[in-house]
């Protein structure tokens, strides 16, 4: 197979973010069977120097008719790695990239089955988790998030009765360790969604928490929770949390986030530079800590119900850490909310004002605004990799909230 492809040592940047890709789209399309009419970037995960991967979102004529495809190539500086070869391996040389037809992820088995209603449906019939059979034509999929080879949640409704479930794809490789970790939080009491089925396919399902997420309750004309509660949930992880394998912080990386985003748009690298600098400097003698931690705290993963916190989700990064790192992981996703209308931005900003009071009481000020700012420098490279309309806009707008938290203790 040949087109025209990427030389060992490229990352794959420039091959797949630009026209250059068509060829290898096309070609891979063909050998599938159809024919490519047109293509649209959709998502970019970078690693710059190391690896890119991407999806297109195409129109594609096939024997049976014209459909919407999701398409997906990944490159990497050093070649195909073992898990390329569940993909198709496109080769020109010593050019090699992996490429795949949505859902075939090659590092997601169970995404194909997930994304199927035919195939929940039967799942959901032989793990019993109605009670009794249950058709396709009961069945709503609606993809929440997908981080191709990495990770995709799906919500499955059910319309009689109704119900709902989530379904995490996870790889193979992390899936036990996910799975205990939900078990280790409710035997704790903490209310995480309850585990109602795991398979072999490495497909985790959960049941829906109560409430509603706080993302939406935000803009509520009344609080939809205290900081203390907030607080008082993370303080509700059990002991064991803290001998889990450590998660380095947002800040730990910020070099490379920061790199990210400088490649992306290199008019923002000095202010980039000069953020990444002081924030690694100034949190250079700060202790790892051993406090058990969530690890990616914000309010998409936060449910409240009547003015309290009711639930938690996305525990898969839980572990040893400093409680500074989850309250300011809440305050830099607080910081960037987008899109916003007048109304909605002076209801965020009013909770900014006063929860941040309240977890000064808990953590030291400076660190918390230094962390925020390093979580934002990470958020700023969403943008980007989801091909917003106006990414660059936004990016710039992510970045100016990074920099007011670190002229704050500057």
């Amino acid at each position: 197979m040949s087109a025209g492809l990427l030389a060992d040592g490229d990352d794959g940047s420039e091959l797949l973010t630009t026209a250059a890709v068509d060829p290898l789209l096309r070609a891979a399309v063909g050998h599938a069977g159809g024919e490519l009419e047109s293509w649209r970037l959709d998502h970019v995960d970078a690693n710059p120097g190391r690896s890119t991967t991407a999806t297109y979102l195409a129109t594609v004529s096939w024997p049976y008719g014209t459909r919407s495809e999701l398409l997906g190539v990944s490159a990497r500086s050093t070649g195909p790695v073992a898990g390329d070869a569940r993909a198709r391996i496109f080769a020109d040389g010593d050019r090699r990239v992996a490429v795949w037809l949505y859902p075939d992820d090659p590092d997601l088995p169970g995404l194909a089955r997930a994304a199927s209603r035919d195939r929940m449906a039967e799942l959901i019939t032989e793990l019993r988790l109605v009670g009794r059979p249950v058709s396709p034509s009961q069945l709503r999929l609606h993809m929440i998030g997908y981080r191709p080879r990495r990770r995709a949640v799906l919500r499955v409704e059910l319309n009689d009765p109704v119900r709902a479930f989530y379904v995490k794809v996870l790889r193979e490789r992390v899936f036990d360790e996910v799975c205990s970790r939900h078990r280790m939080l409710l035997d704790a009491g903490v209310p995480a969604p309850r585990v109602l089925a795991t398979t072999k396919d490495h497909l985790l399902i959960l049941a829906e928490l109560p409430g509603r997420p706080l993302a939406r309750a935000l803009f509520d004309r009344v609080d939809p929770c205290t900081a203390e509660d907030l607080i008082g949930l993370l303080d509700t992880m059990p002991a064991e949390v803290a001998g889990l394998r450590r998660r380095p912080p947002w800040s730990e990386a910020i070099e490379h986030f920061a790199q990210m985003v400088a490649t992306a748009m290199p008019s923002q690298a000095p202010r980039l530079e000069w953020m990444s600098t002081l924030i690694q400097e100034s949190l250079a003698g700060v202790p790892e800590g051993d406090e058990p931690t969530h690890g990616d705290f914000h309010e998409g993963q936060v449910h409240v119900a009547g003015g309290r916190v009711c639930g938690v989700l996305d525990v898969d990064t839980i572990g040893p850490g400093r409680r500074a790192d989850d309250l300011a992981c809440l305050v830099a996703h607080l910081s960037t909310v987008q899109r916003m209308d007048q109304r909605q931005a002076a209801r965020v900003h009013h909770l900014i004002r006063r929860w941040v009071p309240v977890f000064d009481q808990r953590v030291d000020p400076t660190e918390l605004r230094l962390r925020a700012a390093a979580v934002i420098i990470s958020l700023a490279t969403g943008p980007y990799r989801g091909q917003e309309p106006h990414w660059e806009h936004e990016t710039v707008s992510v970045l100016d909230a990074a920099e007011a938290l670190v002229r704050q203790v500057a």
